[in-house]
């Protein structure tokens, strides 16, 4: 059956599946704050081409009637927090916000700011923009070389104990970055990118996360598009799109890194599910304290996405899955290298 049919063959099964099976749910490492197997990145839908303001309110709650309860915004997405309030301001008592705190006025292009009078004034920003009055999880967006990350944690410990924070989070950091922070006040959990399409963090930093009892929240499970099979060398990307910046999209790379999606096409066959389901489906299955957050703006990729939360592979398949991918290299970076320099890793 060809790649682009998998979504409509298995419409009515995914349906079946979402309304008869509840989401399980997962705790962010030692912290206790357990929220939904998958979250929902709302970044998205503030976009260029999002869809209205009242189709992606839908969209959200959509999310939270099926069981999804943890929701991932930031200051740096334009009007986004502005939106996730609003759509989860009825639904606030059923639901964990993460917001996120870094960069000067709210904007990536005008550098980094995390310094502890910046950090209070995004947080109160924050709360107003959510229409809560507390926030459950407030990242640091980019690790800010100008202030000690001791600096920062202490800055949030004010917030967690003036009840304006519960829980502290940790964005694309190194492991001595996360060390020293948690030292200063517990981590719940780190946000990185983690697919099959991006395995460094299996290295130094799920281990490390392992050992202190921190969550992980994957952002790009999907590899941006690249693991639900509907990218190849031959797809034009629209000149607006940000996957034009990064080397992994460019055509030559895409043709390059085929293998993979051919893998996952493959497992999607036999586990009668699409490619998609089978990105999360691994990603769950590597560690109980991972929590990826998918984000899309149509409900149909988002009741697919549910889907891959009931995704089981035994270990005799995982370990077949994971010595083919090892089999693959992927060719191309994922971000252009004056953006890689600003990642402190």
């Amino acid at each position: 059956m060809p790649n682009g049919k998998w979504f409509h063959f298995f419409k009515t099964e995914l349906c079946v599946i979402i309304k008869n099976k509840k989401m399980e749910k997962r705790k962010l490492g030692n912290s206790g704050l357990e929220v939904s197997a998958l979250g929902f990145g709302c970044m998205g839908l503030s976009f260029p081409n999002a869809p209205t303001k009242e189709e992606s309110i839908k969209l959200i709650r959509s999310a939270v009637e099926h069981d999804i309860t943890f929701f991932d915004t930031a200051q740096g997405y334009g009007e986004n927090e502005l939106l996730v309030g609003e759509a989860l301001e009825p639904l606030r008592k059923e639901v964990v916000i993460a917001t996120k705190f870094g960069f000067k006025d709210g904007n990536g292009r005008l550098g980094l700011d995390s310094s502890p009078k910046n950090i209070k004034a995004v947080a109160e920003a924050s709360l107003k923009r959510l229409r809560t009055d507390v926030i459950d999880l407030f990242y640091q967006h980019r690790f800010d070389p100008s202030v000690p990350i001791e600096d920062v944690a202490r800055a949030v410990k004010d917030l967690v104990q003036e009840g304006k924070v519960k829980h502290f989070g940790l964005c694309e950091a190194n492991v001595e970055t996360i060390r020293k922070a948690h030292a200063i006040l517990p981590v719940t959990a780190l946000q990185s990118e983690y697919s099959m399409f991006f395995r460094e963090p299996e290295t130094k930093t799920i281990p490390a996360l392992d050992e202190l009892g921190i969550g992980f929240v994957p952002f790009s499970p999907l590899g941006k598009g690249f693991l639900t099979g509907t990218i190849n060398a031959d797809v034009e990307l629209d000149k607006t799109d940000a996957r034009n910046m990064s080397p992994r999209f460019s055509k030559e790379n895409r043709e390059a890194n085929q293998a993979l999606v051919d893998l996952v096409v493959s497992i999607a066959k036999d586990k009668n599910a699409t490619p998609a389901q089978i990105a999360l489906g691994w990603l769950l299955a590597q560690e109980p304290f991972i929590v990826p957050i998918p984000g899309t703006s149509k409900l149909h990729r988002l009741q697919e996405n549910i889907g891959g939360a009931n995704i089981s592979m035994s270990d005799d398949e995982l370990n077949k899955i994971n010595s083919a991918l090892g089999t693959i290299k992927i060719v191309g970076e994922r971000y252009p290298a004056q953006i890689q320099q600003k990642l402190g890793k």
